[in-house]
């Protein structure tokens, strides 16, 4: 089921929100559907308040998300380009840094 509201703690003050669906992520909030969003309960202690009137699916026709996942597809299906070959390793390239040094207990 699609969210159709959002949950939201002020712990400050021991109160539970459900209110619109919210466009921003936010900390001490949570995305419901319409059916826990009628039956939710705030903890015992605690004041829950409810929005007005029915809590209504948000649908997105063009949303951003899904025109940038059909970007990035559309660039992944352009040509590939070959890269060159790296060029081929000399014989008197640059030796390594790293050397095993052996055991001191080994030496003696």
């Amino acid at each position: 089921m699609p969210a159709v509201a959002t949950l939201t703690y002020v712990y400050a003050e021991s109160t539970a929100v459900v209110g619109p669906l919210a466009t921003n992520a936010e900390p001490h909030a949570w995305d419901l559907c319409e059916i826990h969003a009628q039956r939710i309960t705030a903890p015992k202690g605690w004041a829950m308040m409810r929005c007005e009137g029915s809590f209504t699916p948000v649908h997105a026709e063009d949303d951003d998300l899904t025109a940038l996942a059909e970007a990035v597809r559309e660039a992944g299906r352009g040509e590939r380009k070959s890269r060159p070959a790296p060029p081929a390793a000399s014989s008197t390239g640059r030796r390594g840094h790293l050397r095993v040094v052996p055991d001191p207990v080994d030496a003696e």
